[in-house]
C-alpha cells in the first residue's frame, strides 16, 4: 500500500528536514524580520515626511496670511497718503487762489485810486483853464493877472487834494 500520496508525503517530509538542517527556516524568518524592519522604517520615514510637509504647509499658510495683512496695510497706508496729498493739494490751490484774488483786488483798488486821482487832476486842469478864460475876459490889467494866478493856484491845489 505504498501509494503515490505516501511517497509525496515522505518526499515532502524529507525536503522539510533538509531545509530545517540547512537553516532555511531561520533564513526565511530573518529575511521576513528584516523586511518587516525595512517596511516599519519606511512607514516611520513616511510619517515623519508627512508631518514635515504639514508643518511646512502650515508655515506657508501663516506666511501667506501675514503677507496678505502686510499688503492690506500697505494699500491702506497708500490710500491715506494719497488722501493726505490730495488734501494738501486742495489747500495749496485754495491758498493760491486766495492770494491771487487778494492780489487782483489790491491791483483793482490801486487802479481805482489812480483813476480817481487822474480824473481829479483832469477836472482840476479843466476847471483852472475854464476859470482862467472867464477871469481873463472879465478882468484887465496887471493886478488882475496876479489875482488870477493866485486864485488858480489855490483852486488847483484844493481840487487835487
Amino acid at each position: 500500500m505504498l501509494t503515490a500520496e505516501f511517497w509525496v508525503l515522505v518526499a515532502f517530509l524529507a525536503f522539510m528536514a533538509i531545509v530545517w538542517r540547512v537553516g532555511g527556516f531561520t533564513m526565511m524568518t530573518s529575511g521576513l524580520d528584516s523586511r518587516a524592519k525595512r517596511v516599519r522604517h519606511e512607514l516611520d520615514e513616511a510619517r515623519r515626511l508627512r508631518e514635515e510637509a504639514a508643518a511646512v504647509l502650515d508655515d506657508y499658510k501663516r506666511r501667506r496670511a501675514q503677507a496678505e495683512k502686510d499688503a492690506e496695510a500697505i494699500v491702506a497706508s497708500a490710500r491715506e497718503e494719497a488722501e493726505r496729498i490730495a488734501e494738501e493739494g486742495h489747500a495749496r490751490l485754495n491758498d493760491f487762489v486766495a492770494r491771487r484774488t487778494k492780489s487782483a483786488e489790491t491791483k483793482i483798488a490801486q487802479a481805482e485810486v489812480q483813476a480817481e486821482a487822474q480824473v481829479r487832476a483832469a477836472a482840476a486842469d479843466a476847471a483852472v483853464k475854464v476859470s482862467e478864460t472867464i477871469l481873463r475876459e472879465r478882468l484887465q490889467g496887471g493886478a488882475a493877472q496876479d489875482l488870477l494866478r493866485a486864485s488858480l493856484g489855490s483852486v488847483k491845489t484844493r481840487l487835487q487834494a
